[in-house]
């Protein structure tokens, strides 16, 4: 451990616990202190339209403070149009053109080795001029980038090659950087034969590297998260677990910190991350006292879209030979067309329970079912996936989708993340979506793989009444102490828009990030189907908890959407009997609708005529109730008995029973065994049984009757099935 004799000043002066977070000190230095100014970025994901104004944020701080470093901590690929488009070399040239000091590997700059072997990687390291460090990387066995690693840490090094670490010489102090790249990797993206070692290994050796040469001041340029999961790796137990290391400049959890981090391990460690997307460039401003240990430190992220400082003309120059193209590009279609308008507009009406913000929309289903779909490429235990409709902002019209339409509509390029989470997590998650309700709330969730309803009546926190999960073809209560995967964006997965049940997934390490944006998943979705035609499903509903079935009991409601109108019987009591209610509205539409009404019991159905149906409309009044009693009996009249007994009544509003013959003959069919002879059988007032005639044909005998009653079927003596 470097600088023991200093240990007890230097704590007291930063006032660090163990691990926590540091307000920023002025960075003044003693005399024969090191002044050094470490400019950084991370997880900009090719977004580059406000990369000329990055450099003159970076040209300012180097005619201000000419010791310094410009570092970038990985995942410039991926997320944009520049990307899909260039594949890195737009992103490259703007680095150049800056003049990056080191580079470290993220994830996504493997995104594309399943397709090309990562050619375009190596591409992209040929012409961003920078030299790249990482320590527990292996190419050794990729075709196109092996010959460029060199597994040692060097003064010598040259632009677009791979080190372990470099040794930099700056104002006659050397600095030691070395770099780490996420072992999640494997699982998240394409590396396909490149391989990652343990980090914790990796880094004291890098550091022991450094101490052997004789350089005290290490920093760690790391893409493995600041607090992400345990499983792989991140920046605080690294910080925690290996000393010697000064700084970690790191990235891929995107984590905005301000003021930096501090964590005390034998001497202080300072950790920084910028963010996300280019928003910020970082600057950290450090002074080192003779023993290599830092005394002071100041941390600020600049917000680059606000910066009052020029824009480097050059970068803005070379920027606009891709930004023209890409301008062009928005217009051109995806090759996908949408058959109906696509719904990711507001509410007009405060209030008022519509809108992406308050009920499902046939976009949000859209572009959930397509984050599902990527999911399962990833993890296929993935069963559900969630978008907040603040994520969604605008409309898409029908017709031919362009590209431009799609980034209107997912403007933030937010990246998958796949969550694990208990259904008592997701079921708070649902609660808080559906809070504000009927007012918009950005928070409302729109999903797949699932179904919920809640009712507004209620208390907030306490409105979902049921929640269901799709599993294989058929959906099934949430199990609230059941773990799901949810695939969902990474905005939300740590946290934002008020998702705490999140959040604590997050922290607890289970939450994978593998990539892939809303917009490239969105596009790769639609343009996989055969028509753009998606629907509003019953996915979310808004309403008054169903009252639970009572057994003998049932409100008819019948299926409009074929030829005829059905409605399939609820659970008769214990005693076999069944009122079915209709209200005079459903009477109403039935009769508005000219079908014929088909009631389905469990061993036979009656079918009513539109003639039949206003007949009992006429007869009945306002609304009616089928009363239906079934029963088992061995024999009838002394007759094998073939079917139940079902007898048929009609009671008016006021619980009367109606008497009524048809004009025109309804139709009853029972399931019967295969008797050869069968007949109907209708009992009379006086409990007497009068044998019908009907049609067999094959298990089943078919009656035509003209009034309500007792029906079974029946056979001859002897003529039952043996």
């Amino acid at each position: 451990m470097k600088g023991k004799i200093f240990k007890t000043a230097i704590a007291a002066a930063l006032t660090a616990s163990v691990i926590g977070v540091q307000a920023p000190n002025s960075a003044q230095a003693a005399e024969g202190d090191f002044e050094l100014t470490i400019m950084h970025t991370n997880d900009t994901h090719a977004n580059l339209d406000q990369v000329a104004k990055r450099a003159g944020i970076v040209n300012d701080i180097r005619s201000k403070k000419p010791n310094n470093l410009l570092l970038d901590a990985g995942d410039v690929f991926s997320g944009t149009l520049y990307f899909n488009t260039f594949q890195g070399q737009a992103d490259a040239e703007m680095m150049k053109l800056m003049d990056y000091d080191a580079m470290t590997f993220g994830n996504h700059e493997f995104d594309l080795g399943a397709n090309d072997g990562h050619q375009a990687l190596s591409e992209f390291m040929f012409a961003a001029g920078v030299p790249f460090v990482s320590a527990n990387a292996d190419f050794s066995q990729n075709p196109y980038i092996k010959d460029y690693q060199n597994p040692e840490y060097t003064r010598v090094f040259e632009d677009g090659e791979i080190y372990n670490g470099i040794i930099k010489e700056i104002d006659g102090e050397e600095v030691g950087i070395f770099g780490l790249t996420t072992a999640e990797t494997k699982d998240i993206s394409s590396p396909g034969d490149v391989t990652f070692s343990n980090y914790i290994e990796a880094a004291k050796e890098a550091v022991a590297a450094f101490e052997a040469e004789g350089v005290d001041k290490i920093i760690a340029l790391t893409h493995i998260g600041l607090n992400d999961s345990a499983k792989y790796d991140n920046d605080m137990t690294l910080a925690a677990e290996v000393q010697g290391i000064d700084i970690i400049v790191g990235g891929h959890t995107h984590t905005k910190i301000q003021p930096p981090i501090v964590v005390e391990n034998g001497d202080p460690i300072v950790i920084v991350q910028a963010n996300e997307y280019g928003k910020f460039l970082g600057q950290l401003d450090v002074t080192f006292n003779d023993a290599g240990v830092i005394t002071s430190h100041t941390g600020v992220l600049h917000e680059v879209a606000k910066t009052a400082l020029a824009p480097d003309t050059e970068v803005a120059a070379a920027l606009k030979k891709y930004s023209d193209e890409i301008d062009a590009i928005k217009t051109q279609p995806t090759g996908a067309e949408a058959k109906v308008a696509l719904n990711g507009g507001r509410s007009q009406t405060p209030g008022d329970g519509v809108g992406v913000r308050a009920s499902e929309t046939n976009l949000g289903n859209l572009i959930t079912d397509g984050m599902l779909a990527k999911a399962k490429t990833v993890d296929a235990e993935t069963v559900i996936a969630v978008q907040n409709g603040g994520g969604i902002r605008a409309s898409i019209d029908a017709g031919p989708i362009t590209y431009g339409e799609v980034l209107t509509t997912l403007p933030f390029g937010n990246s998958l993340a796949i969550m694990n989470l208990t259904g008592a997590e997701l079921k708070a998650a649902l609660e808080h979506s559906v809070s504000e309700y009927p007012n918009e709330l950005g928070a409302f969730l729109h999903v797949a793989g699932m179904k919920f309803t809640f009712d507004p009546a209620k208390p907030a926190g306490s409105r979902v009444t049921s929640v269901s999960v799709k599993e294989g073809d058929s959906f099934t209560a949430l199990n609230l102490a059941k773990n799901y995967k949810v695939a969902t964006n990474t905005f939300i997965a740590a946290g934002g828009d008020g998702f705490t049940s999140f959040g604590t997934a997050y922290k607890d390490g289970r939450v994978s990030e593998p990539g892939f944006t809303d917009f490239d998943m969105f596009v790769d979705y639609i343009t996989s189907l055969n028509e753009v035609n998606p629907k509003v499903e019953g996915r979310i509903v808004a309403g008054p908890a169903e009252e639970p079935a009572v057994p003998g009991k049932q409100e008819a409601d019948p299926d409009m959407t074929g030829e005829t109108a059905v409605v399939k019987s609820g659970e008769f009591d214990v005693e076999g009997n069944l009122d079915l209610n209709f209200s005079e509205a459903t009477v109403k539409e039935l009769i508005a609708s000219g079908k014929a009404l088909l009631i389905d019991l469990p061993t036979a159905n009656l079918t009513l005529s539109k003639e039949n149906l206003q007949q009992l409309a006429d007869t009945a009044g306002k609304g009616f109730t089928l009363s239906l009693a079934v029963d088992k009996a061995a024999t009838v009249d002394g007759r094998p008995a073939l079917a139940d007994q079902i007898d048929f009544a009609v009671i008016d509003a006021e619980g009367k029973e109606i008497p009524i013959k048809f004009t025109s003959s309804a139709t009853l069919v029972f399931d019967t065994s295969n008797a050869k002879i069968q007949f109907g059988a209708r009992e009379d007032a006086n409990g007497k049984w009068k044998i019908l005639h009907g049609k067999l044909d094959g298990s089943t005998f078919t009656l035509s009757i003209n009034e309500f009653g007792n029906y079974t079927v029946v056979t001859n003596k002897g003529q039952a099935k043996k």
